[in-house]
C-alpha cells in the first residue's frame, strides 16, 4: 500500500504532531529515504491565544511536511 494512501492524520496539537513526525521519521529511515528536518516547534509563543498563533503555523507548515515526506516516500 502507498505511503499516502494510509490516514495520516491533521496534527491538531503538539502531541500529535510530535506522534506524527515520529512515524513519518520511523517510515523513512526503514525505507531509507532522506526527508527535510520538520520544522521546529515554536519558542515564541505568549501564551495568550492570540489569532494566528505561532502555534498555528507550525501545526500547518507541519501538515505540509506530512505531505511532502509522503510524496517522497512513495516514490521511493
Amino acid at each position: 500500500m502507498p505511503f499516502a494512501d494510509l490516514d495520516l492524520p491533521q496534527p491538531v496539537d503538539l502531541a500529535s504532531a510530535q506522534a506524527l513526525i515520529a512515524a513519518i521519521q520511523s517510515e523513512a529511515a526503514m525505507q531509507q529515504v532522506a526527508l527535510r528536518v520538520p520544522p521546529s516547534e515554536p519558542t515564541t509563543c505568549c501564551g495568550r491565544g492570540c489569532n494566528g498563533c505561532v502555534w498555528e503555523g507550525w501545526l500547518a507548515a507541519v501538515a505540509y511536511w506530512r505531505d511532502e515526506a509522503s510524496l517522497l516516500l512513495d516514490s521511493a
